[in-house]
């Protein structure tokens, strides 16, 4: 066994990546404190090929170079946008037709384990690395999806959290 070098990885170029395909998601980014975290849902937005980020209230946008520093490059491929009120974006994307879900923990959460992924079009709402969701969106949600988690600490941190969830719906639009 050896490990692949860059050129047998058969990856596209940015403007093929532009022009193929994408899955109907759009990751909306409520507020994320840290630039890295939100370089690091450009990597994994690319990685699965959603159709697009929303960037809202204290998140950081592109250019910045902590985002660069861990997108590596994906904040050219990704399509992105920045919203400056979250209920905005989340207001437009219900007019659009998409099925807003919250990545979050409620008394109404649905485990990502048994939530259907049934809807055409889906947004999906990562939260602030405190506070989570914001509480003026939380009743806007169509869902909210909770990740199951085994030991003590109560939260993922955003990245690794839509990292998660954003392969769930890779899965059910590349792979089904």
């Amino acid at each position: 066994m050896r490990k692949l070098k860059l050129e047998e990885l058969d990856r596209v170029s940015i403007d093929e990546y532009k022009s193929a395909a994408k899955i109907p998601v759009v990751a909306v980014l409520d507020n994320i404190r840290s630039a890295m975290n939100v370089g690091s849902v450009f990597r994994t937005a690319d990685a699965f090929a959603i159709e697009k980020i929303i960037i809202c209230g204290i998140s950081a946008t592109p250019p910045n170079r902590e985002i660069t520093k861990t997108a590596i490059g994906a904040t050219e491929s990704v399509v992105w946008e920045y919203i400056e009120n979250v209920s905005d974006a989340v207001s437009s994307l219900k007019n659009d037709g998409y099925t807003i879900a919250g990545i979050e923990q409620t008394d109404a959460s649905v485990l990502l384990t048994d939530y259907t992924f049934n809807t055409e079009k889906i947004a999906v709402v990562f939260g602030n690395e405190v506070d989570g969701v914001s509480d003026e969106v939380i009743n806007e949600l169509d869902v909210c999806i909770e990740i199951p988690q085994f030991g003590t600490k109560h939260s993922l941190n955003v990245s690794v959290c839509a990292g998660i969830v954003l392969w769930e719906l890779a899965k059910k639009y590349h792979l089904a």
